[in-house]
């Protein structure tokens, strides 16, 4: 759970930086979305060193295709 947690909070502020401060945490969906992505990097995590979390349309509710994608390493959240 507390993996899940910076995981996810890891994506929100990856998110802002590439798209110019938008938030991720005004969309109850998109945060869904990202959750669920995120349990599932972090099952792959186990098996393997390195995953990439992509979601199409991230903010599709908000904003026209707004795409989301960033590679997670496990060394990285070892730390």
């Amino acid at each position: 759970e507390d993996f899940d947690n910076r995981l996810v909070e890891f994506c929100v502020q990856d998110f802002k930086g590439k798209n110019k401060g938008r938030d991720l945490t005004t969309g109850s969906r998109a945060m869904l979305r990202l959750r669920t992505e995120c349990e599932r990097a972090k099952r792959a995590l186990s098996s393997v060193t390195e995953v990439t979390i992509e979601i199409d349309q991230l903010l599709s509710e908000l904003l026209k295709g707004v795409d989301y994608s960033v590679d997670i390493s496990r060394t990285h959240f070892e730390k």
